[in-house]
Parts: structure tokens; sequence; C-alpha cells
């Protein structure tokens, strides 16, 4: 059983004093809610910071997720890409690399004072050649050598069994699987005839990563990836193979999360956030998006976070971040830094619902900033308070805001009442 875990329920929580800090929790409640599975501590045991809570009570985290390809392997803009998104509010960050030395990337993310996670199959993938060679030997001998290497949290795709592939026969979807580690392990079952060896061998699996204290990122390997596939069936299936599957790991001690789907209307996002969360006991959701349309390419970072925001409200606990290059290319730094304030903005968006009576002290202190216009106050009080200047800035030194000048609300309103006073 995780360390963690087996403290919080036996309630030794003096460990949990600075994460609950952070929180805004006290040790005691942060302890309750991992001891229950509603919230989870990223931390290999290997590595050597400050614990990130994922759950109940806590605030809604952003991960970011960078890496190589092969077709634009430059590990140097990648380290950039990380220190990016982290001087702009990332929590974690997932290493998606699939092209050059894969262990000498992760090995470099890992020297940040941050979570890292992983998709072990793309490594698995590439080391076997193609899919169709790839082996459970192989692929829970990546595992391991990732989780020796102080991996926080995997991405691993449990659900994607033969029962779920075959709810793509039944009801027929016009994007099939999107999900890249869900697509190899569909393409593994289909041409083998075999179970998916992380379904089949789950308690092995789960013995892996409780040795090492890595959390299981449950991944969502039928999430709809079109607009117009987000009610067909295969996602649903999916959920109550991920609910049973939450179940096994919290009862063995090994701490877990769920990931959820992709695109959806709006509208929707409600009740698929709750859904799951009932599904699977009230494990942290970890969501991409969802977006909320599918022609905004160029802008998908803002249909992500529309959708983000709503699922946060809802429930869901980690947005990844979706950059202004999803579905087109892979993101530069700009992009990087953009998708990420999106994000941060996003899971405000939903602290703000969560946790009102915490967060409405910030916001008071902003609408009186506001009224008295103490612009110094304002950038302090912004989430990006460095973009807030520059823009107020660039049409000069301004008591006021340039767009209303002499004729602003808040000093015409002042001065009526001044006069009638």
């Amino acid at each position: 059983m995780h360390s963690i875990l087996r403290d919080c329920q036996t309630g030794d929580v003096a460990g949990l004093a600075g994460t609950a800090k952070a929180e805004g929790m006290t040790p005691e409640a942060l302890g309750r809610s991992i001891a229950a599975g509603r919230t989870i501590l990223l931390k290999n045991a290997k590595r050597d910071y400050t614990p990130c809570a994922i759950g109940e009570g806590t605030k809604v985290k952003v991960n970011v997720n960078i890496g190589t390809s092969g077709q634009r392997c430059d590990p140097a803009m990648e380290m950039e890409k990380a220190a990016a998104a982290i001087a702009n509010g990332a929590d974690a960050i997932m290493d998606l690399s699939t092209g050059g030395d894969l262990a000498a990337m992760r090995r470099e993310i890992l020297k940040l004072a941050i979570p890292v996670g992983t998709v072990p199959i793309y490594e698995a993938v590439r080391r076997a050649g193609n899919v169709i060679d790839l082996t459970a030997d192989l692929l829970f001998k990546v595992i391991r050598e990732q989780a020796e290497q102080g991996v926080d949290f995997m991405t691993l795709h449990c659900g994607v069994n033969r029962e779920v592939v075959e709810t793509l026969r039944l009801d027929p979807r016009v994007m099939g699987v999107v999900s890249r580690g869900g697509s190899f392990h569909t393409a593994m079952m289909l041409a083998s005839g075999e179970e998916n060896p992380l379904y089949a061998e789950y308690d092995y699996l789960l013995e892996i990563l409780d040795e090492y204290e890595i959390a299981l990122s449950l991944g969502d390997g039928m999430r709809p990836g079109a607009y117009v596939d987000s009610g067909k069936l295969a996602k649903s299936q999916e959920y109550l193979t991920l609910g049973k599957l939450a179940r096994v790991a919290h009862a063995k001690g090994v701490q877990r999360m769920i990931e959820g789907p992709g695109h959806m209307d709006y509208t929707e996002i409600s009740y698929n956030v709750k859904m799951i969360k009932e599904i699977t006991d009230f494990a942290p959701l970890y969501l991409l998006g969802p977006l909320v349309s599918d022609i905004a390419p160029g802008y998908d970072h803002i249909t992500g976070a529309i959708g983000g925001a709503a699922a946060a409200a809802a429930g869901a606990d980690f947005l990844c971040m979706v950059s202004p290059a999803e579905h087109l290319a892979l993101p530069d730094t700009r992009d990087i830094i953009e998708g990420t304030r999106v994000a941060k903005v996003a899971a405000h968006v939903g602290d703000l619902s969560r946790r009102r009576e915490a967060e409405l002290p910030r916001q008071a202190a902003m609408a009186e900033a506001r009224r008295t216009l103490d612009w110094e106050a304002q950038y302090a009080l912004a989430l990006f308070g460095d973009h807030a200047r520059a823009v107020h800035d660039r049409d000069g030194d301004c008591e006021t805001c340039s767009m209303c000048g002499d004729l602003c609300a808040i000093k015409i309103v002042e001065k009526a009442l001044e006069k009638r006073i």
C-alpha cells in the first residue's frame, strides 16, 4: 500500500501539513479525503518535493503536455517549454516524447521540482518497432524502468479491453479511436485476438505501481475525438470498466485518478463529469478539455478552456492544457504559454464554484482596486499581472483605462455623489 494512503487511513497526517496549507485545508480534512480515495498526492517515492494534491476540496490543478516527436525532435526546446509552463502556473508536466533518446529526455524533465507523468506505451511501441510487435513483457518492462527513473504518475489505458472495443462495431464513430494509447491497445488486440495485457494482468500492474508509489491515471482510450461522436457507446462502456478498475486499485492501496472525455457539447459536460464521479466512487478526475466545438482550429485552447471551466465547476479536479496548436502541429513555447494561461483561467473559474468562500476575498479586493483605480493593486491581484500591466500601459500613463478616458463610469458617478453630498 502507498505509504501516503496508509498513513491517512491510520490517521497519521503530520506529513500533510505543507500540502494542506497550500490548499487551504486542515491536514485532517485532506487526510480523510485521501483515505477515501477522493484525493491523491502525486509523488514518486524516489523524488523530493512537496506533493501535489488533486481531488476533493483542493484547488483545480493544470497539467501541461510537452515532448519530442518523430517529426520534430528538439530536447532543448521541450525543456524550454517545460520551464515556460511552470513559470505560468502549471502544476504538473507530462512527457509525451516519441522521438530521440526517450530515457535521456525523461531524465532532464525529472530534474524539475514538479510532478511528472508519462504514457509508457509510447516508448514501448518505439522500442518494439511497431505496435503489432509489442509484447506484454516489453510493455511491463518499460513501465518498471520509468518507475525506477522517478515518474510520479502514468497514464495507462487499462480500460481499453475487448468488450470496450466491441462497442466500436456495435455503435461506429466517425473518428474511431483518437487516443494514441487507446489506438495502440486496440490495434494490439485486433492483431493478436488477445486481451489488453494491462487489463488482463491488472493485479501485476498494481504491484509495480505500489512498489514505487506511482499514481495510476486510468486513461480514457475511448474518449470521443469529434463533437458528433460524443453520444456514442464506446466512452460510456469504458466509464463502467474504469469504475471497476478504480475500486480495485483503491482496495489494493494504489492511488488512482480517472481520465475523462475529449469532445462533447457544452450541455453534456456536467452530466458526464457527475456520472464518471459516481461510477468511480468519486475518484479524482483528469480531463483534456472537453472541447466544445470542432470548428475552431487555432483556437482550441479557447474551446478547451470553455469546456474545462464547465467540467471543473461540475467536479473535475485536473485539467490538461490544450494549446492553440492542438490538431495542427507540435506546440512551440508561445503556444505553451498561451495554453497554460488559458487553462489556469479555466481552473480558476472552477475554483470559484468549488471553493467560493476561499476565493471570495481576492475577488472583493479586485473590486475595491478597480473602484479606486488602483492599478498596482489590480496587477498584484490578477492571475497574470504582467500581461494586464502591458495592455494598460500601451496607450501611455492613464489614470483610467484608455477605452473610457474622461468618460470613466466610476469617476462620473463618484463626482456626482460628491456634489450631492
